[in-house]
């Protein structure tokens, strides 16, 4: 494995073994001294194109931790606002001897054009509505860090699939792990292409919620939309929020994900986001380990 495009690209064995890193990885976490030696002298840059906190922040660190050394490339105030190509951005990081490049664009495909451009190691972090495919990894650790298998594991993903890359990365790694996925949507938020990923679709949260293990809302992404998808907030929340009651309809040891950033309120009410069921913190922290994994597997060598 050379690059992280895609969930798609990755066999069952190579996923297990990303999560089974990431967990050998996450008990350096419960140490006084965080660091590693293995990535000494390695170069990991980070060039977003979107703003994004949650996922940046967790590269940086997690390359900080295996001791490599990071560059922060954001692209406003850069070059590239000056309109400089991805290419030519490509071909200067190659002359710098970057061995890892961690890639967010609004283009679906940016990374997997990148890899064309660079020697060093592309990482996904988020191509445009395509892929994001080390949050869906983060997941899966959680997944099952919590409930102890993926295998069988029956999971809801609820809300804006149309404009998210993390449910089709989901989608493809938890089949690839034997996880079954639905997906729950009103259909103007669903992808045309729908009928080709490997999963069900359902319209209906209440039917759905009883018989789920895991249930991931999605935040409804206002930034990438262009016209109406629904006729109101208060609306779509009725319809496919999940809120205590809904909740209570579910087995009693499931659990409740999201990617971040929560609109609570919207797809998620407080009571949940706050609720002893609900990882959304454990998934930020999992991050990190899961991020060390594969950095260390692309980069470390052995």
């Amino acid at each position: 494995m050379r690059h992280l495009l895609s969930t798609g690209d990755l066999t069952r064995d190579e996923a297990v073994l990303i999560l089974d890193t990431a967990a050998e990885l996450a008990q350096v976490g419960d140490r006084s001294v965080k660091k590693l030696p293995t990535l000494r002298g390695r170069t990991v840059v980070n060039l977003f194109y979107e703003d994004s906190t949650r996922t940046r922040t967790s590269f940086e660190l997690a390359a900080k931790r295996l001791s490599a050394d990071v560059i922060n490339f954001s692209a406003k105030g850069s070059s590239v606002s000056k309109g400089e190509s991805l290419k030519d951005t490509a071909l200067t990081l190659q002359a710098m001897g970057a061995d890892g490049v961690v890639i967010r664009h609004s283009a679906s495909g940016a990374a997997h054009r990148l890899a064309n451009w660079v020697d060093g190691s592309v990482l996904n972090a988020g191509d445009g509505t395509h892929e994001h495919p080390t949050q869906a990894l983060l997941d899966a650790f959680t997944m099952r860090s919590r409930l102890g298998r993926l295998e069988g594991l029956r999971v809801a993903v609820v809300g804006d699939i149309l404009h998210s890359r993390v449910a089709r990365s989901n989608v493809l790694l938890l089949t690839t792990l034997g996880a079954h996925v639905t997906l729950v949507a009103p259909p103007t938020l669903l992808p045309v292409s729908v009928h080709t990923w490997p999963c069900e679709v359902s319209y209906d949260l209440d039917t759905v919620l009883p018989k789920s293990d895991v249930v991931m809302m999605l935040r409804v992404q206002a930034e990438r939309m262009r016209e109406s998808f629904f006729p109101s907030a208060r609306e779509y929340s009725r319809n496919y929020g999940l809120d205590g009651e809904r909740l209570s309809h579910m087995p009693e040891d499931a659990i409740v994900m999201h990617p971040g950033p929560m609109v609570r309120g919207m797809e998620i009410s407080a009571e949940v986001a706050d609720s002893p069921r609900c990882t959304v913190t454990e998934q930020v922290a999992n991050g990190v380990s899961l991020r060390m994994a594969v950095l260390y597997l692309l980069l470390g060598g052995s």
